[in-house]
């Protein structure tokens, strides 16, 4: 098994599939990455020779922002929002949606379960 930026790469898929394990990377990027590599993108990756499994690792060190660093740029930069206290860092410190959409109605997945209300007896 591959061990790229940290994850353990799934050896009986293929490369470009098997890249998008990597938080970070998905099928447009991993497909960058095969071709700057000069690999085959029907390969598997135990038919990978070390090499070409080394090449793809200093291809991501060296131009791509994955796992960690990137779950922390993400982070500081809604920290950074918050902070400020802009609409859509309020939106995030509330919990509620911050792309505009409607919170009457639905936003469950934002807002968690619902809660029940002592209201309306009949």
């Amino acid at each position: 098994m591959a061990r790229i930026a940290g994850v353990n790469i799934p050896t009986n898929k293929r490369a470009i599939i098997a890249l998008q394990y990597i938080h970070g990377i998905g099928a447009a990027k991993a497909a960058e990455i095969i071709e700057k590599a000069g690999i085959d993108p029907s390969k598997r990756v135990n038919e990978l020779a070390d090499s070409d499994v080394i090449q793809v690792r200093e291809i991501i060190d060296r131009d791509y922002m994955v796992e960690g660093d990137l779950r922390r740029q993400t982070s500081m930069n809604i920290k950074r929002l918050m902070d400020l206290g802009c609409y859509r860092g309020l939106r995030h410190r509330r919990g509620l949606p911050v792309r505009g959409q409607r919170t009457h109605t639905n936003a469950r997945t934002r807002k968690g379960p619902a809660k029940a209300i002592a209201g309306k007896k009949k």
